[in-house]
């Protein structure tokens, strides 16, 4: 008898700890909604990417007006962090605890980032294709619950390192970069291709998200005698680069990260004419180039505009980068089918295989495995004219 109770106990125990493991895996889901987070600067420094936050919300509006994913609505919570790790932390707590989402999509930030993941992976939750081009995020024995999206810093600085060793092997470089993970990841990069030609490198100065400017900086490159520029910077300290570099006649050729080469948001407030001739990296269709201008993918991404972002800047890269990357979690959402768990999301996330979206150049496709977290490993080289983006050579895919 003694041992027939203890058997039942052990039964009511295992389904108990059955009942509550399933329970955890469905966190977030319920027959008509797909609860997520997001942390974004909607305030702060780098407040102009809270673009990517609103474009993302907006596409998930006309999906939910579409019927949603099999029939359940996706709720993206936002959440202001103003680039700041301590209020990332606060933030993501909320969503997970209080919020109770399914996972995190497109958190801003190296630094936010990596704030946050020793309590992502302590609590199991998929924190999925973060904008922050760190090369760790492919690293899956470190960030086994973390994606990126958009190819890494490393991967694009090395891309700019091998095209001035071959357009200008005896250059004269000089490098500006943010002081935090995000610029000296890139940093890396663009040494470890240089080699030893590192040498080439005659000045880099960094500076902090909170200076007000980054002028004296610019003033002491063409003090050194540079004639390569190459600068890892947000939007705000990128459109200041273009523009002192002009205004004190210093003439260098000029490689912009991809991250800060919007033509709406960076480019036109420093001064179209003060861009041209800058080389960067580009994966995405840029709406200012006319070459787009009766693609059916274009015209979709234009009416989406005038729909759901209504006054906003429909030449801002961010809000294609913002719509894409949108369109790649419903992707996965559909992969996922009726299992919705974390356990599900985090293998669709990581198992997507040739993806070719509407906005992505053409050639470039979204890859990911268990092991390569990364969506996007794949470019073009592209000259500012004056106007747009015009792209040369070939698509560069990284291994």
């Amino acid at each position: 008898m003694k041992t027939r109770r203890l058997l039942s106990v052990a039964l009511l125990s295992t389904a108990v700890c059955g009942f509550a493991a399933a329970q955890s895996t469905t966190v977030g889901v319920t027959k008509t909604e797909i609860r997520l987070g997001q942390t974004m600067a909607y305030s702060g420094p780098v407040s102009a990417y809270g673009q990517y936050g609103k474009a993302e919300a907006a596409y998930f509006k006309m999906i939910n007006e579409r019927g949603g994913v099999k029939g359940r609505k996706i709720n993206l919570i936002s959440l202001d962090d103003g680039y700041s790790p301590p209020k990332t932390i606060e933030q993501v707590r909320r969503l997970v605890e209080r919020e109770e989402v399914l996972a995190l999509f497109q958190n801003l930030g190296t630094a936010p980032n990596t704030a946050i993941q020793k309590y992502v992976n302590a609590k199991q939750v998929p924190n999925l294709f973060v904008i922050s081009g760190d090369s760790k995020w492919a690293d899956a024995s470190q960030h086994p619950f973390t994606t990126s999206w958009q190819p890494s810093n490393q991967t694009e600085a090395r891309v700019y390192a091998k095209h001035i060793l071959q357009t200008k092997p005896d250059a004269k470089i000089a490098v500006l970069y943010q002081n935090d993970d995000y610029g000296k990841d890139a940093l890396k990069g663009f040494k470890d291709e240089l080699g030893d030609k590192v040498s080439l490198i005659v000045a880099d100065a960094s500076y902090e998200v909170s200076d007000p400017t980054i002028d004296s900086q610019i003033v002491s490159f063409k003090g050194k005698g540079a004639d390569v520029f190459f600068a890892i910077a947000t939007q705000k300290f990128a459109a200041q680069a273009i523009r002192k570099t002009y205004d004190i006649g210093w003439k260098p050729t000029m490689y912009l990260n991809g991250l800060a080469s919007s033509v709406g948001a960076v480019l036109q407030p420093a001064g179209l004419e003060k861009a041209v001739g800058i080389i960067s990296v580009a994966y995405l269709k840029d709406p200012s180039d006319k070459r787009w201008a009766n693609d059916a993918a274009m015209k979709d991404y234009l009416a989406f505009m005038q729909k759901y972002l209504p006054g906003d800047n429909v030449h801002d890269t961010m809000n294609v980068f913002g719509y894409s990357a949108a369109q790649t979690l419903v992707h996965v959402l559909e992969q996922c089918g009726d299992d919705l768990s974390r356990e599900n999301l985090m293998r669709q996330a990581t198992g997507i295989k040739n993806l070719s979206l509407p906005m992505l150049l053409p050639g470039i496709v979204i890859n990911t495995t268990p092991q390569q977290r990364t969506a996007l490993r794949s470019m073009q080289l592209a000259r500012f004219d004056g106007q747009a983006w015009q792209l040369f050579g070939g698509v560069i895919s990284a291994n």
